[in-house]
């Protein structure tokens, strides 16, 4: 029997070229392995666009590609319906704006019905049978189930520092660390791919780490 893996994606924030090398190093299987992404698909980076392409394209390819959302795809929501739009440019939305430029028209993004659909699809929690797929964290004494939106993909210190049990371990993106950041109660993902580092998956359930240089 085949066996069945899991692998989690940390932020790839429009980096499409370490997303591809990744995805090929693991080997992924389309017909059997699972992957997911912790979130912030797009901003900061030059290729935003067309990473949300590539994972369209994987997602084409087998149903068991899926993702949560992270506080840059709701920034890019929000600014689409007028909100908070000085804020989402003074966070790298800037980038993703241009790539979706429609030239000629005052340079208004255009996003195309693919990507609002897949940004809108974007679930804020994943569960797994052992783990809890989240972009930022939660906040610690509040359940799960209770938790807002708005810690979902913003939370910082609050949770990084807790070791306040979830019910299962949490997997996350947000904050980025140079290497993987392991607790007995949560594992980021997030290894500053946009910033020169690297990008990193986790394999499940052999627990492995695997990454590539930006």
């Amino acid at each position: 029997m085949e066996r069945q893996r899991t692998f989690v994606f940390g932020d790839i924030h429009g980096c499409l070229t370490p997303l591809r090398k990744l995805v090929d190093r693991i080997g992924w299987a389309p017909h059997s392995d699972r992957l997911i992404f912790v979130g912030d698909f797009i901003d900061r980076g030059p290729d935003s666009r067309d990473v949300v392409d590539f994972i369209i394209e994987l997602q084409g390819l087998s149903a068991r590609v899926e993702g949560v959302m992270g506080n840059h795809e709701a920034m890019l929501l929000d600014y689409l319906n007028g909100k908070n739009r000085d804020l989402y440019i003074m966070n790298g939305g800037g980038s993703t704006l241009a790539g979706y430029a429609a030239k000629g028209e005052g340079n208004a993004p255009r996003i195309p019905h693919d990507h609002l659909a897949f940004f809108n699809s974007l679930p804020y929690l994943i569960e797994m049978d052992e783990f809890l797929v989240v972009h930022a964290g939660f906040r610690p004494g509040v359940a799960v189930k209770e938790q807002s939106r708005h810690d979902m993909v913003w939370i910082r210190e609050p949770f990084i520092y807790s070791e306040a049990d979830f019910g299962k371990r949490v997997l996350f993106g947000h904050t980025p660390f140079h290497e993987p950041f392991e607790m007995e109660n949560k594992i980021g993902l997030d290894t500053g791919a946009v910033y020169g580092n690297r990008l990193t998956c986790l394999e499940l359930p052999e627990m492995t780490f695997h990454s590539v240089r930006a």
